[in-house]
């Protein structure tokens, strides 16, 4: 499966930006999806996931309430909606997939996509 994030850049503290992630088979709603971050001198984060049917979500801690994880199997692409940014969510984003959208740990992931950098000013 290849992965392929788009939708960072550059949004003021408080604004929102809409991630994607397509996926290049047709067999994408057969695998959990999940979204990653990693900031500058810090290790990948998980931040949430998705069930292949899009009927479970998993969120971390810091972004519940604020981000939305979604997908259309019929497009083979993964969104995160996020509102409410905030300084502390400058990274690069990675969306992953694997076999349980309950696994937060990264080596549990089998698919990667490139990443896409998110900067929140203040």
């Amino acid at each position: 499966v290849q992965l392929q994030a788009s939708g960072g850049g550059l949004v003021q503290a408080g604004g929102s930006l809409r991630l994607s992630c397509a996926a290049s088979r047709r067999t994408f709603s057969g695998y959990a999806m999940g979204w990653f971050r990693q900031a500058p001198g810090k290790e990948r984060e998980f931040v949430a996931a998705i069930s292949g049917t899009g009927a479970n979500t998993h969120y971390t801690d810091s972004v519940k309430g604020r981000f939305t994880i979604s997908r259309d199997n019929a497009k083979s692409t993964m969104y995160l909606q996020m509102d409410s940014l905030k300084p502390d969510d400058t990274a690069v984003y990675f969306c992953a997939a694997s076999l349980n959208y309950l696994y937060t740990d990264p080596p549990k992931y089998l698919y990667w996509g490139q990443g896409t950098l998110v900067t929140v000013s203040s």
